[in-house]
């Protein structure tokens, strides 16, 4: 089992791509980061598909050519027992989303049957990690709940390049956000920082192996994950390193890694590399590569979280999200993102994006 927290060399590969050879390039980046000397093969291996909205919108969610080129790969050398994991939100539907960015025919496709990780028969059991915890026990004094399937098995992330309204960006170690934590995980969001980082300890003593193939091929900047612009970028990343591909993903950005509080944690608690200087980066020289990402814009809606976890409203946030009153929350959110963002901003985006060759791929 993994689990020691002792630092190891880290290794991110970065190559580019087209909509023509996606999938063979998936199999190229993971194998130039050595997935298979971190995955060992007679264990079933979970996929992490992130979604961050049951929309598809350009750059938000996994893609269809990201979870399809990791599948082949995975089958192609050998990998036998693979499970796609979804997971929901209080405001995402993750069967609506799994059918709207085309993860369900790509499952269908290989014959492959996933798991929801919010709905039944899914079990959740209490979880004591053996390592200390920053702030989970503090927000859980009930106890930490995960889901039983995860224990033994490996796990491949697999997120995209976009900023975040709450992280500055979100990756490799955001995505263990919705898998190891239950819908109640909003009341995380005041120590955001602090929780991957002790997501990421307790991936370590859960899982046989870690790895994360991260698509930037239309990657998002702006007030992600979902009020954003995208980029046609055509990168791909992959490492065995959470830390690591997430401090390279924040680099190309534009972004100084080490300013990322929840990169700093865990490179200092010895859970992965975030110093650029310390990544062994394979593939593509990435040392002038800078987009020029914007990370400081907020939605109306993402103001008003930020005024609960950081702001004048913090001494009632406990009241505002723990009580009769959190519906409202959510309902604020879904109206403001369903209704009229996506509505009068987002379509118009997603048209754009439908012209380009990774539109033409997705349709």
């Amino acid at each position: 089992m993994a689990g020691k927290n002792l630092r190891s060399p880290a290794k991110v590969a970065v190559i580019h791509t087209s909509p023509d050879k996606v999938i063979q390039d998936i199999g190229k980046v993971m194998r130039l980061a050595e997935y298979e000397n971190h995955l060992p093969k007679e264990c079933e291996t979970l996929l992490k598909i992130n979604i961050s909205w049951q929309h598809y919108y350009p750059g938000c969610s996994t893609t269809p050519w990201q979870l399809d080129g990791v599948i082949q790969t995975l089958l192609q050398d050998g990998y036998k027992d693979l499970i796609p994991a979804h997971n929901g939100t209080v405001v995402v539907d993750p069967i609506e989303g799994a059918f709207n960015n085309r993860h369900t025919a790509v499952e269908n496709l290989h014959n492959l049957h996933p798991i929801y990780l919010d709905i039944p028969p899914t079990e959740w059991v209490d979880y004591k990690p053996a390592g200390n915890m920053l702030v989970l026990d503090d927000v859980y004094p009930d106890g930490i709940k995960i889901p039983a399937c995860f224990a033994g098995k490996n796990i491949i992330h697999l997120p995209t390049v976009k900023t975040h309204v709450f992280t500055t960006m979100t990756g490799a170690m955001k995505n263990a956000f919705g898998g190891l934590l239950h819908r109640r995980r909003h009341w995380t969001h005041s120590v955001i920082h602090e929780t991957l980082v002790d997501l990421l300890q307790i991936q370590k003593e859960l899982h046989t192996g870690i790895f994360a193939v991260m698509d930037g091929t239309l990657a998002g900047d702006g007030p992600g994950p979902r009020a954003m612009r995208w980029h046609e970028k055509n990168v791909l990343i992959a490492s065995a390193d959470q830390v690591a591909i997430d401090a390279v993903a924040a680099k190309m950005m534009g972004l100084d890694p080490m300013e990322l509080k929840f990169i700093q944690l865990a490179d200092d608690l010895g859970l992965g590399v975030g110093r650029i200087k310390d990544i062994e980066i394979v593939g593509e020289d990435i040392a002038l590569v800078n987009w020029n990402f914007s990370v400081s814009e907020n939605t109306f809606a993402s103001k008003g979280q930020k005024l609960i976890y950081w702001g004048p409203l913090k001494p009632i946030e406990r009241f505002l999200l723990r009580s009769f009153l959190a519906p409202l929350a959510f309902f604020a959110s879904n109206l403001y993102h369903n209704e009229y963002w996506l509505r009068f901003v987002g379509r118009k985006r997603i048209k754009a994006a439908m012209d380009t060759g990774w539109g033409k791929l997705f349709k």
